[in-house]
């Protein structure tokens, strides 16, 4: 698989000056955390949902959490596992092409069940998202995790969720997050990222934010997120991906305020684009990936497949900050120093920005490298059209 994968060869070409790479589920744990992208949500309950995994593939999906929790009521649960275990039966017969698949779970003893139940199909499965993660209850998880995998003898990534009230309330959030760094750190190599539950935090006080409001801007939110990447996602080696939080809207809503797109990237022929996004909340997405990549954050998740390509066409590296990273990384550049950039708009200092040259090289070789004259607009309007 690879992103973009669902767009003509010819089109590609036209829009990347460097392609995205090809991967797989066998691929490095560090390229599959950066590749995850627009990770889409479904119930487990879904009656056709082998079919439903074919079809976001064929639209560019390449990470699917198939859910046992939040999403179904607590008495789908056993009907939802059955469910799963037939679909993964039915994908594993068809020999389809499917993305990264992922399992959330309510409890650690679901896991060593599931994989036992899915037999050979095991082979589709990825991993497991595991809720309301803490060490005490982290710690569970993992041991459950580890010891499915050496059970079926199938690599197993876990992907815990940080949504717990003891991590966003003031007196309890240091020690919490000091406990899930200790626990992660002990299991560092079946984590493949780290996922925000948003939806949970503002539950915790009764909130929900508006369509034209990014996660950012309920402070309580934008206060936990801070805490999570200064702990956990750091750059020095001992950091993990952190993924963005979940867009809630796909429907239209009553707007109070003005939309927050420009006209000018959508000159011309784009403008019917433009008016899309707006109608169905989407402008207020681009402006919470911008801000997820500002504040450290790597992918999304994504409960509606509307959200897939915006998420994918503004983690395409651009033709400028490629040139800004390759050249913060040359070998040359080793003792450090300062320089002006290929473009002349801004000072390139080595040794303060060589850790984002680093990470932006990585989103490089996952998401490819748009051509000089390619921005988001024509990424989006090229996924929506071929």
């Amino acid at each position: 698989m690879r992103h973009f994968g669902h767009i003509s060869p010819a089109v590609r070409e036209s829009l990347f000056f460097r392609e995205p790479c090809a991967f797989d589920a066998g691929s490095s744990s560090r390229m599959l955390s950066a590749a995850l992208g627009a990770t889409l949500y479904s119930p487990a309950t879904r009656p056709r949902l082998a079919d439903d995994v074919i079809k976001q593939t064929g639209r560019g999906v390449v990470s699917m959490v198939l859910c046992l929790e939040d999403s179904i009521d607590d008495a789908e649960v056993v009907g939802a596992e059955a469910n799963l275990v037939r679909q993964f039966a039915d994908l594993d017969a068809r020999d389809a092409e499917a993305p990264l698949l992922f399992v959330r779970v309510r409890e650690p003893e679901q896991i060593s069940d599931l994989v036992r139940r899915l037999g050979t199909s095991v082979r589709l499965l990825s991993g497991f998202v595991l809720p309301k993660f803490t060490e005490e209850r982290g710690e569970l998880f993992l041991e459950a995790l580890t010891a499915a995998e050496a059970e079926s003898g199938h690599r197993l990534f876990a992907m815990p969720v940080l949504e717990s009230p003891e991590l966003l309330h003031l007196e309890t959030r240091g020690e919490t997050l000091r406990g899930i760094a200790r626990t992660v750190d002990k299991y560092r190599e079946r984590i493949l990222a780290l996922r925000l539950g948003v939806t949970d935090f503002c539950s915790a006080y009764g909130l929900r934010r508006a369509p034209d409001m990014t996660a950012y801007d309920v402070q309580i939110v934008g206060a936990v997120i801070g805490d999570v990447v200064n702990v956990l996602g750091r750059a020095d080696g001992t950091g993990f991906t952190i993924t963005g939080p979940v867009w809630e809207y796909f429907r239209l809503q009553e707007r109070m305020f003005k939309p927050q797109l420009r006209r000018s990237p959508f000159m011309g022929r784009a403008e019917e684009l433009r008016t899309t996004l707006i109608e169905h909340d989407l402008d207020g997405l681009l402006r919470e990936i911008e801000l997820d990549r500002a504040n450290g954050l790597m992918g999304k998740t994504c409960i509606h497949p509307s959200h897939v390509l915006p998420v994918h066409a503004l983690s395409v590296v651009s033709h400028e900050e490629y040139s800004d990273a390759q050249d913060i990384l040359r070998p040359e550049r080793g003792g450090g120093g300062v320089l002006r950039s290929a473009y002349t708009n801004k000072m390139n200092e080595v040794k303060p920005h060589r850790a984002w040259a680093e990470r932006t090289l990585q989103r490089a070789e996952v998401f490819g490298v748009a051509r000089e004259d390619v921005g988001f607009v024509e990424l989006l309007a090229a996924g929506l059209t071929d």
